[in-house]
């Protein structure tokens, strides 16, 4: 026999002696508030393989949080499916690029347009066409002294003020 204060208690051996305690669905596993009252201030402690523990916790816990675990298992998939676009859609979107590779920014009414056809989202249309203008587009040398002049207003790659 040991007194229950020499006995050390890891803090996860509280946190599962609380959630046995104080489930309802756990009803007679563990000790109850009679049995503590009638060990006289002393508690028997029986080996328990902390393993066989460790199990039973964590079919518990399973048990428990099984729906909340298998939506947060879709949600980390979903995520994971994610990277390379669909082989149509990129198709599509490259063959608007070879069309347009002189002034590769599509008008909004252009973007709902590649988003129906191809499937996309439009934040997924508007992030191919900023990685792709990253990563494979020089303006011409005329371009870019025009866009450093200023000349460039946003309606047109050649539009000027007034």
């Amino acid at each position: 026999m040991y007194a229950e204060s020499s006995m050390p208690m890891w803090p996860w051996k509280k946190v599962v002696s609380w959630f046995i305690q104080h489930d309802e669905r756990c009803e007679g596993v563990g000790s109850s508030e009679e049995d503590e009252d009638n060990s006289g201030g002393e508690t028997e402690v029986t080996e328990i393989d902390p393993r066989v523990e460790d199990r039973e916790l964590k079919n518990h816990l399973l048990r428990k949080y099984r729906g909340y675990l298998s939506s947060l298992k879709q949600q980390v998939s979903k995520k994971k499916k994610k990277g390379k676009l669909p082989k149509e859609a990129r198709q599509k979107l490259l063959n608007w690029w070879e069309l347009h590779y002189n002034w590769p920014y599509p008008s909004e009414i252009e973007k709902v347009a590649l988003a129906e056809s191809t499937g996309l989202d439009q934040k997924q249309i508007n992030n191919w066409f900023i990685n792709q203008r990253k990563r494979h587009w020089k303006p011409s040398k005329d371009m870019q002294l025009m866009l450093m002049d200023g000349h460039y207003m946003g309606d047109g790659p050649y539009s000027s003020g007034p």
